[in-house]
């Protein structure tokens, strides 16, 4: 059996314990609250998203108009994936709601370039690689800060071995592609770096 004086030494113990716990929980709870928060008031003031973005506080609304295929070789479903991944990621990235047509942010333009050429010869002059690149032009209207306006064209590429034919593997290199060009679009419209 234990003394009273033990018993009484591992309850102070326990106490400790269970106050050192307490305390703890409640420095959880205080910096849960801090996060939610900081959150609410970054987010809801429009002007920030995680993304990085720097949005006017009074635009609620992005448009993105079809981006019809100008370039000599088509691919038939290009233009509708530049649309739609355009417009979500405006859209997941953002606190921006779509809009069919004069979204406060409005982004239009035309695919005008889809070619492949070979990048790398070997020594008998043959393609070891070839480039598969897709070249948009944009315009980008901001109608709160007409400072942010722009036309630019956007260019990005894929490597594939030679050995390959571009309909086999041309599904993957389109959803990079696109995937980086819809980045970059983004951070020229609405990221300062």
């Amino acid at each position: 059996m234990k003394s009273l004086k033990e018993y009484n030494d591992t309850m102070a113990q326990s106490s400790t314990a269970a106050e050192t716990l307490c305390d703890f929980k409640t420095l959880r709870l205080y910096i849960y609250c801090l996060v939610i928060l900081l959150t609410c008031c970054l987010t809801s003031c429009g002007i920030y998203s995680f993304s990085g973005a720097s949005i006017p506080a009074e635009a609620k609304t992005v448009s993105v108009q079809y981006f019809p295929n100008n370039a000599q070789l088509v691919n038939p479903l290009l233009s509708n994936t530049i649309t739609n991944a355009l417009n979500d990621m405006f859209v997941n990235q953002t606190t921006l709601q779509s809009v069919a047509q004069n979204g406060d942010l409005a982004l239009e333009g035309e695919i005008t370039g889809y070619n492949t050429a070979p990048i790398a010869i070997t020594g008998n002059q043959t393609a070891a690689m070839n480039r598969l690149t897709v070249t948009v032009n944009v315009r980008f209207t901001n109608k709160y800060d007409e400072s942010k306006n722009f036309e630019q064209s956007f260019s990005q590429y894929q490597d594939y071995p030679s050995g390959q034919d571009l309909s086999a593997v041309q599904d993957i290199l389109v959803e990079q592609i696109v995937e980086d060009l819809c980045q970059d679009i983004f951070n020229k419209a609405v990221v300062n770096w």
